[in-house]
């Protein structure tokens, strides 16, 4: 299923320009960068949809997130492309920009895709 940023409440990711360095890289097929800006935006709707209401509720969707990335690893080796530093750096920035915007101004990088295999 696709995900539609315009379905985002918080204004802030309205505008946010998701995964950037990836579509700027010819490296990573923008179709498959697609799937991951859709993975972000389901994060964006879950958080509004769930409310976490301290950084373990957070980390859990942040980490079904990061397994939703994992999971996208095949897609990008099937086109001749995977998940590698630029791309990881740049989904780690986008899910601790995520998590700030939201008022988890105390989320970890680390922490929040902890379960990437990536």
């Amino acid at each position: 299923m696709t995900y539609h940023q315009k379905d985002i409440e918080l204004q802030q990711m309205q505008d946010y320009n998701f995964l950037t360095e990836m579509y700027r890289d010819p490296y990573f097929p923008n179709h498959v960068v697609d799937m991951g800006k859709s993975v972000l935006v389901k994060l964006c709707l879950d958080i509004e949809n769930q409310q976490p209401e301290n950084l373990e509720e957070l980390y859990k969707l942040t980490h079904a997130t990061t397994e939703e990335f994992n999971d996208l690893e095949t897609v990008f080796y099937d086109n001749g492309s995977e998940i590698e530093t630029a791309a990881r750096e740049c989904i780690c920035e986008n899910l601790y920009n995520i998590a700030v915007a939201y008022d988890f101004k105390d989320a970890n990088s680390e922490d929040l895709a902890a379960t990437r295999d990536w």
